[in-house]
């Protein structure tokens, strides 16, 4: 379980921030570019796909909202205390990836609601689709930094080179 030494944690943590840039509430970003670039059926495309998700997203929050959110903190306050206070690399290694994931996915569903409460549609809902992933990659680059000294830190004072 030497994670920050393990090739396939760098790995996975590579694809997780690649994917999550590119999926901008479930929706591709490349169909974001591609419906200001040409508009017409495009454009259709992406606001029938960002209305679908958004409504989702806002009816799992309505429903199951409350649960979630304490699953969550439960799960992130255990890898919290195994991580920093027993010293587990494992948890400290799945806390490092999920935090972060648990930010972009609040702003996320910040973001739905503000798209379905303003019915946002053509380049207003491109331009904050674009603001969403600009934050989702200024997180992902501050999460990345942060692994990385965290796992660089953690390998040297563990003796994990050596």
């Amino acid at each position: 379980m030497r994670s920050f030494s393990n090739l396939w944690y760098w790995i996975s943590l590579a694809v997780l921030w690649s994917t999550a840039s590119h999926w901008v509430l479930g929706v591709p970003y490349d169909l974001v570019h591609r419906a200001g670039r040409h508009g017409g059926q495009a454009q259709d495309d992406l606001e029938a796909i960002v209305r679908v998700n958004c409504n989702r997203m806002m009816s799992v929050s309505e429903r199951s909202g409350l649960w979630l959110m304490l699953i969550v903190s439960a799960i992130v306050s255990s890898l919290v205390t195994l991580g920093f206070w027993y010293g587990i690399e494992f948890a400290q290694a799945v806390l490092l990836l999920m935090l972060p994931m648990v930010i972009v996915a609040f702003l996320s569903l910040r973001t739905a609601a503000y798209i379905t409460q303003q019915s946002l549609s053509g380049n207003a809902l491109r331009d904050r689709l674009a603001r969403l992933r600009l934050i989702i990659q200024i997180i992902g680059m501050i999460s990345i930094f942060i692994t990385a000294s965290w796992g660089m830190f953690y390998n040297l004072s563990h003796g994990a080179l050596w």
